[in-house]
């Protein structure tokens, strides 16, 4: 199954609840960035501010230096995945292992410099890869479709993997992002910057998925 994740990027509380209130009403699964201010140039909320809605499946993107500083905060809000980045500073193999013991998900994120041959030994500790074509902390701008090499090699090393996408996606690109293997695509521009969020999603939602 493909998904079309909108995606919360948001520098305040206030943009947060406006951004989740949103998106939380029409998709079925979102993707939250969380930002350090280090790590990525631009700092979200104090995750001990932030929450998620009941009944949408969440995904939650670290983009901290050190991860673990949060991880209690954000086991505690129950998301149904979690991703870190491989240029990070955590133990991904721990983590997943304390991950797995609350029933969530770890993703790996690799930034453009990062290949799939460096994850690669911590691939069977992960059940998803994020592939960053964007720019940190920030909605909007192209997507770095060259990324998308890494999509196959990241496949041959582990056939279960689920691909995400992350940086620049719209309606455009769609197909592929599709045909390159990534079943999870974060949109945070293309359908917050439109007149109409809840119909731009459908309409790409719709294109992702097969008739």
């Amino acid at each position: 199954m493909n998904h079309i994740c909108p995606t919360v990027t948001a520098l305040d509380v206030h943009a947060y609840r406006e951004q989740l209130e949103l998106v939380s009403s029409f998709a079925p699964r979102i993707h939250i960035d969380l930002m350090d201010g280090d790590f990525a140039p631009t700092a979200s909320p104090n995750p001990d501010l932030l929450w998620i809605p009941e009944g949408v499946e969440v995904d939650i993107h670290v983009m901290y230096r050190n991860p673990d500083a949060i991880l209690e905060r954000l086991i505690s809000l129950k998301p149904s995945l979690i991703i870190v980045h491989a240029e990070s500073n955590a133990d991904i193999p721990k983590l997943a292992s304390t991950l797995r013991n609350h029933g969530i998900k770890t993703g790996i994120a690799l930034l453009p410099e990062t290949s799939a041959e460096d994850v690669r030994y911590v691939l069977p500790h992960t059940q998803h890869a994020l592939i960053f074509g964007g720019h940190l902390g920030y909605h909007g701008g192209q997507a770095d479709l060259s990324q998308l090499a890494k999509a196959e090699e990241l496949l041959k090393a582990q056939r279960q993997l689920e691909l995400g996408w992350d940086g620049g996606a719209n309606l455009e690109n769609l197909d592929e992002l599709i045909r390159a293997g990534i079943s999870v695509i974060n949109v945070g521009s293309a359908i917050h910057k439109t007149d109409n969020p809840e119909t731009t999603y459908a309409t790409m939602k719709a294109k992702v998925t097969p008739v």
